[in-house]
């Protein structure tokens, strides 16, 4: 009778202990955060504020960053892992589109409810799936002081007629000088995008703005893809680098080229301040890449493929820290000083955003003052973005090196547009 009291007891008393723990004497899930960063300039930035989140918080912070020109590979490889990203991101509606089976509804989120306007808020069926996180903008970066050595101002320099004749007559005494034009127009993936992408835009643009293309299209005519091959012609004909030699040249050559004083002009954005202030902040100025089509009018490309979305598939404890740090990273003292400040430099859509110290965010201002018209991003649109800018890479590698007309860029930029539409609709 002993034995069966005792047994009975311990059992009364296990029961009590699991009641307890059921009603709250256990710890609350502790969720983690994994960013896949798209940024590979930013990679050092991104890592130094999971370091800082971490120690004020208690919460995991891993980032890892694609290499360039491979975000999206590396994008379907991580995300079917068990400890798959939490928060990564897309450029836009074709980038949700294609990861929407991975996006969460975050409509009611604290971090949508810091957007300074809604047209930052990347939607879709009346919900928010995703938030813009930095408004950015690219051109030429201009040394303004060798621009002075070779006997001009930037006022000069007002079309792409003006453009052409600067830099022609740079090259033409380069040596003379000790500098060039242009930095190197690198088709290695750590530079290529600037073109294969950045470049393409603005066909793009002035081909979707007369046609009035508001979603995106299955085809393209290419109808200012003349112009694009006068910028590129310029570029590559007025560098120190051989253009049989682009592909081997990287993104780093072209910012070795500028800080060293190599060269006028490089192609690339409002990211890239903190290596263009080696040159002296004094010494820094911008222009829009003038393409020949209303330059007068014209202004720098403006805008944001950068949404960041949260990861459906992750745990509840994990989509929950992850809203978390993205809602301290638009509010927080340390997260807005970092998004405004280092290699990122970030203008954010955040009410509590601060203004990064950026002379190229005043030379946007300028321009849009000035009455000049931003050219917009239309890159988001593209089908298939890496493996349609793959190809364009690879004709501009032919083209550059003598082996084959403009023809094959002009193919894969319009024939593989319509080959990447069909293929990202699995027909």
């Amino acid at each position: 009778m002993k034995k069966l009291f005792t047994l009975s007891l311990c059992l009364l008393l296990a029961i009590s202990l699991l009641g307890g723990c059921a009603r709250g004497g256990g710890k609350e899930e502790v969720g983690r955060v994994y960013y896949l960063n798209f940024k590979p300039e930013a990679n050092d930035d991104w890592q130094k504020l999971a370091k800082a989140y971490t120690e004020e918080t208690g919460v995991e912070v891993k980032v890892v960053t694609a290499a360039s020109g491979e975000y999206e590979k590396t994008l379907g490889v991580e995300i079917d892992k068990d400890a798959a990203p939490t928060l990564f991101q897309v450029n836009g509606p074709i980038g949700l589109a294609a990861w929407k089976d991975y996006a969460l509804d975050i409509s009611d989120s604290a971090v949508v409810k810091e957007l300074i306007s809604d047209e930052f808020a990347l939607k879709a069926d009346g919900k928010v799936y995703g938030v813009a996180f930095a408004y950015e903008a690219y051109g030429l970066i201009t040394n303004k002081k060798l621009l002075a050595d070779a006997g001009y101002s930037i006022d000069q320099i007002t079309d792409f007629a003006s453009l052409k004749q600067i830099a022609e007559d740079i090259h033409a005494r380069a040596d003379e000088l000790g500098f060039d034009a242009f930095t190197s127009s690198g088709l290695d993936g750590s530079s290529s995008w600037r073109f294969s992408g950045h470049l393409t835009n603005l066909p793009l643009y002035y081909e979707f703005t007369e046609d009035k293309v508001t979603s995106q299209p299955a085809t393209i005519k290419g109808t200012y893809l003349d112009n694009f091959k006068a910028v590129w012609d310029l570029y590559i004909q007025n560098s120190a680098t051989d253009p049989k030699t682009l592909t081997s040249k990287t993104g780093s050559d072209a910012v070795a080229e500028f800080q060293n004083g190599k060269a006028v002009f490089y192609q690339n954005g409002t990211w890239e301040y903190a290596n263009a202030l080696s040159i002296g902040k004094e010494n820094i100025g911008y222009l829009p890449i003038y393409f020949g089509v209303a330059d007068q009018a014209q202004g720098l490309c403006a805008g944001t493929e950068n949404y960041w979305v949260v990861n459906s598939q992750a745990s509840e404890a994990d989509r929950k820290a992850t809203l978390d740090f993205m809602h301290w990273l638009a509010t927080s003292e340390t997260g807005t000083a970092a998004m405004a400040g280092g290699e990122m430099g970030f203008v954010c859509p955040f009410k509590k955003a601060k203004t990064p110290d950026n002379v190229l965010f005043d030379e946007v201002d300028k321009l849009i003052e000035g009455g000049k018209q931003s050219i917009k991003w239309m890159f988001p649109y593209t089908p298939n973005t890496d493996a349609w800018r793959a190809e364009v890479v690879s004709a501009l590698a032919a083209y550059s090196a003598g082996e084959q007309d403009f023809e094959v860029v002009r193919k894969a930029i319009v024939d593989g547009w319509a080959k990447q539409y069909t293929a990202s609709q699995g027909q």
